[in-house]
This record gives C-alpha cells, sequence and structure tokens, in this order.
C-alpha cells in the first residue's frame, strides 16, 4: 500500500509541477487539472507539441485503476496538503483522515442496524471527510450530500469523488442559504470557524448575533439541524471553546430545545500546534416523538491515535456507554 501511495502520489506531483510550469497557475490549480488527466486519460488537442508530449507521456506512464482506492484517496491528500501548505484562508485545509476515520466509527455505531442511510456535510471542502467516512461504512447503502462555497475546493471534491469511484452529489452554493436537499438521517462536518460577512442571510436564524456579524459555526450547527431527520445525528468538528464563547448562552438553550448533547469528544491535543486551536467532536441527536436524553452524556479526552493502546481503551469505553448509558 505505502508503494502505490507513494508511486501515485509522486505521478500527482510531477504532473502538477508540469502543468504549474507551463500554465503558469498556483500548484492548487495545477493539481486540479492533473487529478482529472488522471481519470479521465486524455490530453487536450490544442495544446503546445512538446507541453502535450510531456503530459502524453505522463498519462501514458500510468492508470488509476491498477490502484486500490484507498491508495488514492492518500496520494491526493498528499498532493492536497503540499498545494495548501502556507495558503492563508483558513478553510483551505483538509481534515485529517484520523478524525474521519473516528467519525466514520462512530457512525457506524449509532446507524448499526440499517442497511441504508443518508449522509450529508454542509462544508464538504475537498470531500475528505465525506470519502474517508464512506470507506468504513462497509455493506451499508449511503447516499452522500456535499454542499462547498469555495470554487477550487469544490472541484478537487469533484476529482477526488471520481478518483475513488464513488457516487456523492455537490452543492456549489453558500451553504447558510437554502439548499434544494430533503432532511437527511446524518449529518457530519468539519466546521468553518469565524464570522459570517453575510448579515442579511444570518438575520433569518435564531443564533444570529445581535450586534455585528454572527458565529459561522453557530448558523451551520442551526442549518445542519434544520436539513436533519427527527431522531437524525449530527457528527461536528467544532472548537474546543465552542460553550465557552460570548454567545454561549443563547446556542446552549438553541441546542436545548432542538436537540439531544449525546457526547463531546476531545480531540487528541497533540494534533494541534497551538492549544487554543484545539477541536472537538460534538454528537447530537435531533428530537423526535421517541428520543430522549442519554443516561449519560458520551465525555472522553481522546488520547494520541498513535497510541493504540490507549485508543482500544477508549473503543472499548464507548462500546460500554451503548450498552449501558445510550
Amino acid at each position: 500500500m505505502e508503494q502505490q501511495i507513494d508511486s501515485l502520489f509522486n505521478w500527482l506531483d510531477e504532473t502538477t509541477s508540469i502543468i504549474e510550469q507551463e500554465e503558469n497557475t498556483p500548484y492548487i490549480e495545477a493539481l486540479i487539472a492533473a487529478s482529472n488527466l488522471l481519470f479521465e486519460q486524455q490530453v487536450p488537442e490544442d495544446l503546445e507539441p512538446n507541453y502535450r508530449t510531456q503530459l502524453t507521456n505522463q498519462v501514458n506512464a500510468i492508470q488509476f485503476s491498477d490502484f486500490e482506492r484507498e491508495a488514492r484517496q492518500k496520494a491526493m491528500q498528499l498532493a492536497i496538503l503540499k498545494g495548501m501548505k502556507g495558503a492563508t484562508q483558513q478553510h483551505h485545509y483538509i481534515t485529517p483522515e484520523t478524525i474521519g476515520v473516528f467519525i466514520g466509527y462512530l457512525i457506524t455505531k449509532f446507524v448499526g442496524g440499517q442497511n441504508s442511510y443518508r449522509l450529508f456535510d454542509p462544508a464538504s471542502g475537498s470531500g475528505n471527510l465525506l470519502l474517508t467516512i464512506l470507506n468504513q461504512q462497509q455493506n451499508m447503502e449511503v447516499d452522500s450530500y456535499g454542499s462547498e462555497v469555495d470554487p477550487t475546493l469544490i472541484r478537487l471534491a469533484f476529482n477526488n469523488t471520481n478518483l475513488q469511484e464513488r457516487e456523492i452529489e455537490y452543492f456549489h452554493q453558500d451553504s447558510l442559504k437554502p439548499i434544494l436537499l430533503e432532511p437527511v438521517d446524518v449529518i457530519a462536518s468539519d466546521l468553518p470557524v469565524g464570522y459570517y460577512p453575510d448579515d442579511d442571510t444570518a438575520s433569518s436564524y435564531e443564533l444570529k448575533a445581535e450586534e455585528g456579524h454572527s458565529f459561522a459555526h453557530h448558523l451551520f450547527i442551526e442549518q445542519s439541524i434544520k436539513y436533519t431527520k427527527e431522531a437524525g445525528y449530527l457528527f461536528f468538528v467544532v472548537p474546543s471553546f465552542l460553550f465557552e464563547s460570548e454567545q454561549k448562552d443563547q446556542l446552549q438553550s438553541y441546542l436545548k430545545e432542538h436537540v439531544h448533547i449525546v457526547g463531546v469528544l476531545e480531540l487528541p491535543k497533540s494534533m494541534f500546534q497551538n492549544e487554543k486551536f484545539s477541536r472537538s467532536i460534538l454528537i447530537l441527536q435531533k428530537k423526535g416523538p421517541q428520543t430522549r436524553d442519554p443516561r449519560k452524556v458520551m465525555l472522553a479526552q481522546l488520547p494520541s491515535f498513535k497510541d493504540v493502546e490507549a485508543t482500544n481503551n477508549v473503543i472499548t469505553q464507548i462500546d460500554q456507554w451503548f450498552k449501558n448509558d445510550r
């Protein structure tokens, strides 16, 4: 597997560098073209002859179907990370795969027993979280949807999804505006953190700020609850200070009215360069006629995912929670 990942990453990196130099375009834009070339296996006709020969040689040197799905995902992750290194926009990053794998595990625990469900990520970025979750769902049919406003990220997500031969329906739009989507069973999202600049759109939300810009992450939580079926589950990667911010009372009363807080799992501190940027997984269930608060909220400080024994201990605790406290 490691050999496959290295081989495919090297191909993506070389091809991207050729396109980057020839077309004088940023690495991440060139990566979109390179990954599309890998999927389509066709070089455009109208290129300068030497450039066309270079790309034709690259295409002839590889066949993406020779690589396992996991290798394709990890090679693309590495290339995207290289392209986003030093990107100033906070939303230009991808959710670490270990977090996606853990959320996939949690979803499997909560929707276990179902043959199919509908999944939506309203801040899908380059599609990495959705694709990582889908790779965890064995013997289960998942109808998947993602929404992303950034044009670069949505194109990366589209190519990423093609290379993994998955079906995800993407909406290229501001996810805080109305979405043409029926409510889903599960929401999973790494929420954008910060202020939302569109005060007109924010004004229709219960979680809007009384003065100035509203918190985008609060609005995303409200929008996500709106697009979740009764008794459906929501899994958010949120800032660990979520319930300590200046609008915490407003958020807590809103959550109390609409959802059950099922769990708060603090991600390993070692994942974050600065503790103030630490994140947690917030698990909610939308209220419905048959739902109730859990006997005990699932609370845990997750260890480094590299510590196998400590991680297994946490998973044992979660299994116990499902037996006794759910």
